[in-house]
């Protein structure tokens, strides 16, 4: 009897540490969960996020051809509310972020017609280097929900 008694306890002890690690563990990991695509926000506001590798030397042609080319483009599409540029000189790199009225405007646009304006972007870019391959290498590409 006294056995079977320190057995329950045992069991009971371990379970209660298995608990409290479980919840450790998932209260460490909870900016992992917030962080977690919301598609359910497909009316909120969105913001798309693009780094690119842009070499000092290129910075100037880079803008030019942002400006020619996909500032007309994005300001005719449904939902565009704006966008932003930066470059980080140390790392030189390029990050956009391009404001959309919501997920679903933005998503609702072609890719061919994203690709057929990033051919046009490439192009001028080439042309006006005199060479055969676009030197701005797309790093990452994503989204930022606004929170709260």
């Amino acid at each position: 009897m006294k056995l079977n008694f320190n057995l329950i306890r045992k069991f009971r002890e371990f379970y209660f540490i298995l608990v409290c690690l479980m919840i450790l563990v998932f209260q460490s990991d909870m900016t992992n969960i917030k962080a977690l695509p919301m598609d359910n926000y497909q009316s909120e506001m969105v913001i798309e996020e693009l780094r690119l590798k842009v070499p000092a030397d290129l910075k100037g042609t880079w803008l030019n051809a942002e400006r020619k080319i996909w500032e007309p483009w994005l300001s005719s599409q449904d939902g565009f509310l704006g966008r932003q540029l930066f470059w980080d000189k140390e790392k030189e790199e390029a990050l956009i972020l391009v404001n959309w009225k919501s997920k679903k405007l933005w998503k609702s646009i072609p890719m061919s017609a994203v690709n057929k304006v990033q051919q046009k972007f490439e192009d001028n870019v080439k042309t006006a280097l005199n060479i055969g391959e676009n030197p701005f290498v797309l790093i990452y590409e994503g989204e930022l929900d606004k929170q709260g």
